[in-house]
């Protein structure tokens, strides 16, 4: 299992998570997810519920990720297999992305206080 803490305008919106299985979870936090003032990360994940399941990568996440020569280069240069996404989105979202979303990984060793 991999997760991420998905920040919008640097705030901690949620929780994003490839189970073992391969498939994927979003979770708003209770805090973002309560406050009416917080919007949703995106149109494909109102906050109309706290957690989304989905057997791939969210759309949403998956058109953050580099096309053509700039993945292939990218997957080449960190040694990430091009069926990855969620590696991919990893690498290349993690501090300059376009728009106001960053992904950031939560390694095994950090303890976990995102959940």
């Amino acid at each position: 299992m991999r997760q991420a803490v998905v920040l919008y305008k640097m705030e901690e919106a949620g929780l994003l998570t490839q189970r073992d299985d391969g498939s994927f979870t979003f979770r708003y936090n209770d805090l973002w997810f309560e406050s009416s003032g917080k919007p949703a990360i995106s149109l494909t994940l109102p906050k109309s519920q706290q957690e989304y399941h989905s057997e791939f990568l969210f759309p949403f996440f998956y058109n953050m990720l580099p096309e053509g020569s700039n993945k292939q280069n990218i997957c080449f240069e960190m040694r990430i297999d091009l069926k990855d996404h969620f590696g991919l989105l990893l690498t290349t979202a993690k501090y300059d992305t376009i728009g106001a979303i960053q992904v950031k990984e939560i390694k095994n060793n950090e303890p976990n206080e995102h959940k």
